[in-house]
Parts: C-alpha cells; sequence; structure tokens
C-alpha cells in the first residue's frame, strides 16, 4: 500500500515508504534491466472502447540488479531508473502523460481538467484521480494496498484510487465515485476494477483493528475470520472495497485477484519487506487512460 500494510503486531512493524533492493527472498532474480512485461488487465475494463489500462507488476524495468519496474517517486531507487519505468508504463499505454499523487492514505481526490505540469508527473497530496482528459494516465502506486480503476463509458470519465487500509476505513472508493459523478458519471454505469493486493490469507491483523472498520461498510465483521493466533484476525480488505462499491450503487465490478505477499515473483509487498528485514521495497502502479480521439 503506497502506503501502509496496516496494523501489524509488534514483529511486523514497517510503513511503507521505501523501496526494496530487489534481493528478497523468495523471488527469482534476473540481472540487469528486463523488457517490459504486459500488465494484469481486467476484463470488465478492457472491453470499454477508447480506454487503456493495465495492473503493472513488478516485471520488466531497469531498477535495481534484478531489473524491476519500481514507479514509486519516493523510493530510494536511481530517480533516472524511476523514470524509465513510468516512460515505460505510459508508452504502453500508450498516453501523452502519466501522473500520480504524493498518497498519504486519505479520502482526498484531485479532479483534473487539464494536462497538468507537475515535476517527474507527481502531483499534490491525495489517493485518488479523476478526469475526462483523453491522453492523460492516471496512476496509483502500491505495494500490498488495492488500487482501483473505474470508468463510465457513457460520460468518458476516468478515476484511479489507492486504497489502503486507511483509505478503505474512510471509504475512498465512495469519494471517487462521487468525484467522478461530479464530471457526469453514473455509478450504475460505472465499471470498476480492483488489481492485485495483500489477500486476507496473508493479512494477519491485532485484535484492535477491525474496529477501524466500524461504520465503513455494513456488518464489518463478516470480513474478518480467525487468525491462529489467539485474539488476532484475517482481514479481507478486498472484500470490504467490492462491499463499498456496491453500497455507492456500481453494479459493474471486478476483482482481478492476486496476492502480493504471497507472489514476490510478480508483486512488491511491504509487509512481506518487513517480516524479511528489508530496509526498503518498491511500488507497483496501476493505470487508466483515455484513448486520444474518444
Amino acid at each position: 500500500m503506497a502506503h501502509e500494510p496496516g496494523p501489524v503486531t509488534a514483529a511486523e512493524t514497517g510503513a511503507e515508504t521505501g523501496a526494496e533492493t530487489g534481493a528478497e527472498s523468495g523471488a527469482k532474480a534476473p540481472q540487469g534491466p528486463q523488457p517490459l512485461v504486459s500488465p494484469l488487465l481486467s476484463p470488465l475494463l478492457s472491453g470499454v472502447p477508447g480506454v487503456a489500462h493495465g495492473f503493472f507488476t513488478r516485471q520488466g524495468g531497469t531498477s535495481w540488479a534484478r531489473g524491476d519496474l519500481n514507479c514509486g517517486l519516493a523510493a530510494d531507487d536511481d530517480p533516472s531508473h524511476v523514470d524509465e519505468n513510468r516512460r515505460r508504463v505510459r508508452d504502453h499505454l500508450p498516453a501523452q502523460a502519466l501522473v500520480s499523487l504524493t498518497q498519504t492514505h486519505s479520502t482526498e481526490v484531485v479532479s483534473l481538467t487539464a494536462l497538468p505540469d507537475w515535476p517527474r508527473g507527481r502531483g499534490p497530496e491525495g489517493d485518488g484521480l479523476v478526469t475526462r482528459v483523453p491522453g492523460l494516465a492516471l496512476g496509483v502506486l502500491s505495494a500490498d494496498c488495492g488500487a482501483v480503476l473505474a470508468v463510465d463509458p457513457v460520460a468518458g470519465v476516468i478515476g484511479a484510487a489507492h486504497s489502503g487500509w486507511k483509505g478503505t476505513a474512510g471509504n475512498i472508493t465512495c469519494a471517487l465515485i462521487d468525484a467522478m459523478a461530479g464530471q457526469g458519471a453514473e455509478p450504475a454505469r460505472i465499471r470498476l476494477a480492483l488489481g492485485p493486493m495483500i489477500r486476507q490469507a496473508s493479512y494477519e491483523v491485532g485484535p484492535e483493528f477491525p474496529d477501524h472498520f466500524r461504520g465503513a461498510v455494513a456488518d464489518h465483521w463478516r470480513f474478518f475470520r480467525p487468525a491462529a493466533r489467539d485474539g488476532h484476525f484475517l482481514g479481507d480488505i478486498a472484500g470490504i472495497i467490492a462491499a463499498q462499491a456496491t453500497a455507492e450503487g456500481v453494479v459493474h465490478f471486478e476483482d482481478i485477484g492476486g496476492d502480493t505477499y504471497a507472489d514476490p515473483d510478480r508483486f512488491f509487498s511491504a509487509r512481506r519487506s518487513a517480516h524479511q528485514r528489508q530496509p526498503d521495497f518498491g511500488r507497483l502502479i496501476s493505470a487508466i487512460a483515455l484513448q486520444r480521439g474518444n
């Protein structure tokens, strides 16, 4: 989550504030820059003419020894490598520009009506982006958090949100849908896809954690099941995001799956890096763009 892995036990602390070295155990390690790997796609979004998107993995970049696709501008990485990685993402879509925000686990959504002049494509603080501008790719960064991409095909409005546990507790999905509605979208028309993130089987939390979601979703306890450790739970943040979207009137929702913690070959994970006592970790990027002429 760009990034916090969520409240964890004393042995599992660590906020998402850097970039892993690419040498974590369990991950295969090619050497040097690698060709870009096609991103994971949502069939729901792929069916919309004039819209390009992708949930990009860590594979196929220039960062560190294994050639990771780290797209985090705040990461402990060579800035030229990060810029090249983001250029690859932009050109793959393709888009005229790729932008993202300085993510803070908030429910702030920024609406863009023109191409912004943001140095290196990094905007102000916030965790959601909305636009109707063709050629502008909206990106969100993650390393366990949920990445939400959305489009209203009729209104020609796209949105992207970073939904970590704090953003989910605050219901950034609702804020994103409201911001899209402000540009002409209607919830019943919105197609919303959730990308790879830390999944329930990998997300053990302490006894106080479920209370953060009281009021964020109906019957919040249904998204938590007992963990092996007494008094601890396994949290289903993806399930909460899906329920929040449905409650806002979204009828076209897709979760493409993928557990960032359990798949080190494809995904960065803040929690996995903390468990392996690594000083840093990378950022995945998920992006969506309206094609020019749409």
